[in-house]
C-alpha cells in the first residue's frame, strides 16, 4: 500500500517537521500517533517559520486532512494555542482536524508534576524532561486514572469526581515534592473550555481511517521523538514515555501491520540530543565538552530545541544507533538532513563501532550506565569543499558528498532515498522517487 510511517531514528530534532510537510503533499491524510507537545516540528516555508507540537505538520496543505491519534497525550491549553496561532498566520485548520475521541488528556497538574519532580529528583540526576507534563500523564493512562477526551461528553456529576479524586492524587504528589498543589478550579476552566473547543473534533480513528483506506486515500503516520528515546528500545531511563517505533504507529491509531508500505527513518547527517543520557559520539554540548567541530555543527545548524529552546548535544553520525533504529523500526528507507552543516569540513566521520571497556561491540548496550561508557570508533572520510546548500539535483552533489551518503547506507543497511539540503521546503532531493510511488 501507498502509506508511510515516518519517524526518527535518533534521539529526536531530526527534521521531520520539514520531510512530513514534504511527504504530505503527496498524501490525503497525515496522523501522529504518540508524543504530545514535548514535540516540536519546524517548518521554514518561503522563509516562514512554524513551529507545530500537536497538530501534525500537514495541515499546511489546504485539503490534508490532520488526524491526532489516540497514542498521543494532549493539552488542552496548548492545543487551543496552537490553533489560534495557526488562524493568526492565514490557516484555517477547521474541518481539517479530528482528534482520536480516546486522547488522554494533559492537565495543569500533569504539569506541576513534571516540574516538580525534574527540580526534586531522588535517587538520581535528572532526566532532562520538557516539563510539559508528558510522563505524568502516561503514567495516569497506564494506570487507568486519566480523562480522556471523550469523558467531556459525560455529564459533570460523573466526571466531577474522577477529575476530583485524580487531583487529589496529584496534590498529594506535590506536596511530597515540597509543591504547592493545584486548585480544582483551574482543572476544570481547562477541562470547560476543551469541551467547548475541542471535544466537537472527537472522532472514531480507527474507523475513519479504515474508511479513508477503502476509498483510496494515502496515509503518512508522523512519528515524534526518536527512536532512540522509545520507552522499550531507546536508551532507558533518559527516554520519553510513549512508543516512538513503528509499531507505536499502529497501536496509537488502531490501524493493523497490513495497512503500512513504507517505513522512512528520519536522520540527521550528524547527531545530536537534548537533555540527560548517554551519546557515545557527542564533541560539544556548550560547557565541558567544546569540540571546534561539534561546536561548528552547533552553530551552523541552529542546534536548539524548538519546544525548550534549550542548547543541543551535537556529535558525528552514529551509524551503530541509527541501525539499531533501523532494525527495531523495520525501516525501508532513510531521508538524510542538514546535510550541508557538514560542507566545509576537511574531513567526515560515521561511527561504525563501540568500544566498552576495552572490547569492540556493535550494539547498543542495554543499561544506560554501560552505553555511557561506549568509546566511539571511527569511519573518517575526506570532506568537501564546496556547498551543497540548496541542491535540487542528485547530480551536482559533491563526489564525496556522494560517497559519505553510500557509507551511511552501508553501514545502516538501508538507502538513502531522500536528502535535505537545506531549511526550505523546496530544498532536498528525491534520490530513490521509487520509495514514493
Amino acid at each position: 500500500m501507498g502509506n508511510i510511517i515516518a519517524l526518527g531514528a535518533q534521539w529526536g530534532d531530526e527534521g521531520k517537521g520539514k520531510v512530513v510537510d514534504l511527504l504530505a503533499a503527496r498524501m490525503e491524510v497525515v496522523v501522529r500517533f504518540q508524543g504530545g507537545p514535548n514535540a516540536g516540528h519546524t517548518l521554514i516555508i518561503g522563509g516562514a517559520r512554524t513551529v507545530l507540537h500537536h497538530i501534525p505538520s500537514g495541515i499546511l496543505h489546504p485539503g490534508t486532512l490532520c488526524l491526532i491519534g489516540s497514542g498521543t497525550v494532549l493539552d488542552p491549553e496548548k492545543l487551543s494555542e496552537e490553533i489560534a496561532q495557526l488562524r493568526s498566520g492565514g490557516i484555517e485548520p477547521e474541518g481539517r482536524l479530528r482528534i482520536a475521541e480516546r486522547c488522554q488528556l494533559i492537565l495543569p497538574s500533569h504539569r506541576m508534576l513534571d516540574e516538580a519532580r525534574e527540580a526534586g529528583r531522588r535517587g538520581g540526576r535528572p532526566l532532562g524532561t520538557t516539563g510539559c507534563g508528558i510522563g505524568p500523564a502516561y503514567e495516569d493512562k497506564a494506570g487507568r486514572r486519566g480523562i480522556r477526551l471523550a469523558d467531556l461528553a459525560q455529564p459533570e456529576a460523573k466526571l466531577l469526581p474522577r477529575v476530583r479524586a485524580l487531583l487529589d492524587y496529584h496534590n498529594h504528589q506535590l506536596r511530597y515534592y515540597g509543591a504547592d498543589p493545584v486548585a480544582l478550579e483551574a482543572v476544570e476552566a481547562v477541562l470547560n473550555r476543551a469541551r467547548a473547543e475541542l471535544l466537537p473534533l472527537a472522532c472514531d480513528l480507527p474507523r475513519l481511517l479504515r474508511e479513508r483506506m477503502a476509498s483510496g486515500a494515502r496515509i503518512l503516520f508522523e512519528g515524534a521523538q526518536g527512536a532512540m528515546l522509545d520507552i522499550d528500545h531507546g536508551t532507558y531511563p533518559f527516554v520519553t514515555s510513549s512508543s516512538t517505533v513503528a509499531g507505536g504507529a499502529l497501536s496509537g491509531t488502531g490501524v493493523g501491520p497490513a495497512a503500512i508500505g513504507q517505513v522512512l527513518g528520519i536522520a540527521k547527517a550528524y547527531a545530536t540530543r537534548v537533555g540527560e543520557g548517554p551519546f557515545p559520539t557527542e564533541l560539544y554540548d556548550g560547557e565541558q565538552l567544546r569540540d571546534p567541530a561539534g561546536a561548528r555543527m552547533a552553530d551552523v545548524g541552529r542546534e536548539f530545541g524548538a519546544t525548550t529552546g534549550r542548547l543541543r548535544r551535537t556529535g558525528w553520525f552514529d551509524a551503530v544507533a541509527v541501525r539499531h533504529a533501523v532494525c527495531v523500526n523495520g525501516m525501508t528507507g532513510l531521508a538524510l538532513t542538514k546535510l550541508d552543516v557538514l560542507d566545509g569540513f576537511e574531513e567526515v566521520r560515521i561511527c561504525d563501532g563501540y568500544l566498552l571497556d576495552g572490547t569492540s561491540i556493535d550494539r547498543i548496550p542495554p543499561l544506560a550506565e554501560e552505553y555511557g561508557r561506549c568509546r566511539p570508533h571511527y569511519r573518517t572520510l575526506p570532506g568537501w569543499r564546496c556547498s551543497t546548500y540548496g541542491l535540487t539535483d542528485a547530480a551536482a552533489l559533491p563526489e564525496r558528498a556522494r560517497d559519505f551518503i553510500a557509507a551511511i547506507e552501508e553501514l545502516c543497511g538501508v538507502p538513502v532515498v531522500l536528502l535535505s539540503t537545506g531549511p526550505d521546503r523546496e530544498q532536498v532531493i528525491t534520490l530513490r522517487p521509487d520509495f514514493f510511488a
